[in-house]
């Protein structure tokens, strides 16, 4: 009868139902190589286990695989803890991973290999390293307060070299919040901008303890740092990610003390040193010197200095004896050319036609002369005419005859009676003047 068949579905969610309900299912240790990975950024992951002889489909939610400190990748075996489920709609049984660890290699120390193939492939690891400044005036310091490292490096530091300053900026060196703030604490160093030296570091402890220096966000503070810095995490047998970056790696605290600031004694010395052997070495300078002078005051230039020039002197009498020679044999040979042309010329001169030209131009120079003797007495003519005008219209030539003109006191000319404006007046004649006194002043009506 038809009530007797089921649907797919009821049949699937009773085979759901029988898994879920199942108390070995409920939570199932699993071991198994992935196969079929591909990672899916900020996502959930879907992946196969397999082994020899089978293979089980697995899916991890993003929340589950963001708590993972490695990255799977194809054909890793690894170690897995989830429930077997059935997914409704393809009708398939498959595991939900909740956890996930590699087998026979530590989670974190798989984490810890790639992050290292990833910085190294970067080329990290390969960058020129700051050097550390030979005399540093600040020295920052993150680490724990309340740890031993602190107090190590400030005591190292006041027995080596005492006037460098120890600044602490304190910082979480375990847990999941310490890689975050590790990095906020050398970002702010760096914005201070007054440091020579970074320290980073902590005490010893377990890979976990050490987790945080093994950060990829702690790694690429420490690298982007403009200050030189020094890691100094966990024993001399610890190797993180952070001592890899960094400029200079350090075993303990007290080295990267040590490694931080040299021993004043000994630049105290260093400094003695060098200046005796600069005091040497000058006195040396000078004692060569000294010898130089002397062999120099010895030498023929100053004990004998006529030797330098005699042989100059014999050089340049010789040389004149050839100038002169030189001389006379050029100037003879011009000769000869001179009486050669002036013969020359002489056959060929224009006696004839000079002498023409120069009657010509005697008679020329007759006409000149009476024609020049003629224009000046014509001028001399018009200049005496107009001296003579310019005499009749002379004011003294009027003052010659009779007439008079008057000043005031400050010398301005009196036309007219109204413009006489004080009692004093000057009347000047041709042959001198008359100062006089205004007794009455009687003026003309105007019609």
């Amino acid at each position: 009868m038809a009530n007797d068949y089921l649907t797919v579905s009821a049949l699937t969610k009773y085979i759901k139902r029988k898994f879920d309900v199942d108390p070995y299912l409920s939570k199932v240790y699993l071991t198994g190589e992935i196969s079929n990975f591909r990672l899916r950024p900020n996502a959930h992951q879907y992946f196969s286990l397999k082994d020899d002889n089978a293979k089980i489909s697995a899916i991890m939610f993003k929340s589950a695989f963001n708590r993972i400190k490695f990255t799977p990748e194809e054909g890793m075996k690894v170690l897995v803890v989830g429930h077997i489920s059935v997914y409704e709609p393809s009708g398939s049984y498959q595991i939900y991973v909740e956890q996930m660890e590699p087998d026979g290699v530590g989670q974190l120390y798989q984490a810890y290999e790639q992050l290292k193939k990833k910085l190294s492939q970067e080329g990290l690891f390969n960058l020129p390293k700051k050097p550390l400044k030979q005399f540093p005036k600040r020295i920052a310091v993150v680490t724990s307060p309340s740890g031993a490292v602190i107090r190590d490096i400030i005591t190292t530091v006041r027995r080596r070299y005492p006037i460098a300053q120890i600044v602490l900026f304190p910082a979480l060196v375990q847990g999941t919040e310490a890689s975050t703030d590790i990095v906020r604490q050398i970002e702010r160093v760096n914005q201070n901008g007054t440091f020579d030296t970074l320290i980073v570091g902590r005490g010893g402890g377990s890979i976990e303890d050490l987790w945080p220096f093994n950060e990829e966000n702690v790694a690429r503070a420490i690298v982007a740092s403009k200050i030189p810095v020094i890691s100094s995490v966990g024993h001399e047998t610890d190797t993180t990610i952070a001592d890899l970056v960094a400029d200079v790696r350090a075993a303990t605290p007290t080295a990267a003390a040590e490694l931080a600031v040299p021993r004043l004694d000994q630049v105290l010395v260093d400094l003695k040193t060098t200046q005796n052997r600069i005091i040497n070495a000058a006195y040396q300078v000078i004692q060569e010197d000294k010898l130089r002078l002397k062999r120099l005051q010895q030498s023929t230039v100053f004990t004998s200095p006529q030797r330098i020039y005699e042989t100059f002197s014999q050089r340049l009498d010789l040389l004149t004896q050839r100038l002169y020679n030189q001389s006379n044999k050029i100037t003879g040979k011009r000769k000869d050319r001179f009486n050669d042309l002036k013969l020359r010329l002489r056959l060929v001169a224009p006696t004839y036609t000079i002498k023409e030209q120069q009657q010509k131009l005697s008679t020329l120079q007759g006409r000149l002369d009476r024609a020049s003797a003629q224009n000046l007495r014509n001028v001399k003519q018009h200049y005496q005419m107009l001296v003579g005008s310019l005499d009749h219209l002379s004011p003294l030539k009027i003052l010659s005859r009779g007439y008079t003109y008057t000043t005031d006191e400050k010398g301005d000319f009196v036309k007219r009676v109204a413009d006489l404006k004080t009692s004093t007046i000057d009347v000047h004649f041709s042959d001198g003047t008359v100062n006089a006194s205004v007794n009455k002043i009687n003026q003309n009506k105007e019609k």
